[in-house]
């Protein structure tokens, strides 16, 4: 009597993602405002000074702040005395991206627009300052309660939504150095749900001394490695735009533990593996082979060690390393803004090179915490 060999299922595949059109852009960075002065600095041209000039608070690092950045210059002193720094890069880049989108912005419902914002531990220094006034001051401690909302991580989502009326989802994603890619993927599991129609996406991080002093004690960096500040928003759409810049294609993420006897015994290849696998699928969600795909924006070119790891991971994906962008290397480190600052930056390469064809590129992070992520994009033809 024979016995029939068993069926084998066919392995289980992803669900392909439906494109969400990139129709605005707003860039605030050491670079200037928009995607030009990015897109120049890309290129090869002279970045800003590094150096805050007389400023004995910050470490012997170079530092690339937004040169001259004041709120009041762009969005007026009505309702801005008491916003910091952060919610301000926040607000003016999201201005920027709605103006940027134009009639596509024109006919936002407010009910299902919304906010998704990449952070991590909102604003340093309105923490610190807040803190060393309630211990200085005298009593009866006369804090400004105007200054109490910026020390909410979430506050800057939440101004975004109040100055602009939006009324639907109003998310902050935390995750270290990958928030961006994972506000990315909250947005896109947002809109998959129906739970918006449009989301101003992005990520904020200011530059402050306490933050700049805990990345030169940190030992993470290179010796050389500039800290830098800025935000990136995009207003993300789920019906097709024909006028949009790029569509977002799939947006994975994965964790790998760096400690314990994991890390020990796998090295740092498993960090790589965890990396490569989340492009993976990123690229089978997307319908996107690997040879389709022409440049990489990578997040950890001043990281000791991740570096290697990130390109590792791209190449056991892909085969091979495409074409690189390091915005890190133009705007310095940029923390939980970096995801979106990879993003901006992969486009402004792009609109500085025109193209007769759709192209496809793809954004990584990689963190000390474990956190990765991969987001594909498809730049449309130009």
């Amino acid at each position: 009597m024979t016995t029939a060999a068993p069926v084998q299922s066919p392995p289980a595949r992803s669900a392909p993602v439906q494109p969400l059109a990139v129709t605005g852009v707003g860039v605030v960075s050491s670079a200037g405002h928009g995607l030009a002065p990015l897109a120049g600095l890309l290129n090869g041209d002279t970045p800003p000074d590094p150096v805050v000039e007389g400023d004995p608070a910050y470490p012997p690092r170079p530092v690339r702040p937004v040169p001259g950045f004041r709120i009041a210059d762009h969005l007026g002193r009505k309702g801005t005395k008491n916003l910091d720094r952060l919610v301000g890069l926040g607000l003016v880049a999201c201005m920027e991206a709605l103006e940027a989108a134009g009639p596509a912005a024109a006919g936002l419902e407010p009910d299902r627009t919304g906010v998704v914002l990449a952070t991590n531990t909102g604003s340093i220094a309105g923490y610190s300052d807040l803190l060393y006034e309630t211990l200085t001051l005298e009593k009866p401690y006369l804090i400004n309660p105007g200054k109490f909302s910026n020390s909410v991580m979430n506050c800057t989502a939440g101004q975004m939504a109040i100055r602009y009326g939006f009324k639907g989802l109003n998310a902050t994603v935390a995750g270290g150095r990958s928030a961006g890619l994972y506000a990315f993927r909250h947005a896109r599991l947002a809109m998959a749900t129906g739970r918006a129609d449009r989301l101003l996406v992005g990520g904020a991080e200011e530059l402050s001394a306490p933050a700049a002093w805990a990345w030169h004690h940190a030992g993470t960096l290179r010796q050389d490695a500039p800290v830098g500040e800025g935000s990136a928003v995009f207003v993300v759409s789920r019906a097709p735009e024909e006028t949009a810049l790029a569509d977002l294609l799939a947006c994975e993420v994965g964790y790998h533990p760096w400690t314990g006897t994991t890390a020990r015994a796998d090295g740092r290849r498993a960090p790589s593996r965890t990396l490569a696998a989340a492009i993976t699928r990123a690229l089978e969600r997307s319908g996107v082979g690997a040879e389709e795909v022409e440049t990489v924006s990578l997040s950890a070119g001043h990281h000791i060690g991740l570096d290697r790891i990130e390109e590792r991971a791209v190449r056991l994906a892909l085969g091979r390393v495409p074409e690189r962008v390091r915005v890190a290397d133009v705007l310095g480190e940029t923390y939980s803004a970096g995801g979106a600052l990879q993003l901006a930056a992969l486009l402004a390469r792009w609109q500085g090179r025109p193209s007769g064809a759709p192209r496809i590129g793809l954004v990584t992070s990689i963190g000390h915490d474990g956190n990765a992520g991969a987001l594909v994009v498809r730049g449309r033809a130009r």
